[in-house]
């Protein structure tokens, strides 16, 4: 596969990553958690799975699966951190208040991974 074609793949995921999880915060947020008995309880997972298939092979056409630069390792640190807040953000038996700081946590961290794939900074 190309490097043009994984990169859109890519691109695609990621955003649709960010739309189920923010439509699946909606959904709680309007007191419908009748979802987690719905495909969307699944879809996400994976479209992550395609997400991070792509991002692995793009490591390899790229060239930076043996040197990779500083924005791409802070970038696998800031998805790690969105992992965790995301999960603390859609458990139904957490707090609402704990649950509100793992969106926001998750929401801040998917805005930096984003900056960093279109800035490259370092």
């Amino acid at each position: 596969m190309s490097y043009t074609i994984l990169k859109h793949l890519h691109m695609t995921t990621a955003y649709l990553t960010i739309t189920l999880f923010a439509l699946r915060l909606l959904l709680d947020a309007l007191g419908r958690p009748g979802w987690r008995q719905t495909p969307l309880r699944f879809i996400p997972h994976i479209n992550d799975t395609i997400l991070l298939v792509a991002a692995i092979s793009l490591l390899f056409v790229a060239g930076y699966a043996s040197a990779m630069p500083g924005w791409l390792i802070a970038k696998i640190v800031l998805l790690f951190g969105y992992i965790i807040a995301g999960v603390f953000a859609l458990k139904a038996t957490l707090g609402k208040p704990a649950r509100i700081t793992g969106a926001v946590l998750a929401l801040v961290q998917v805005s930096a991974i984003f900056h960093l794939a279109m800035a490259k900074p370092f």
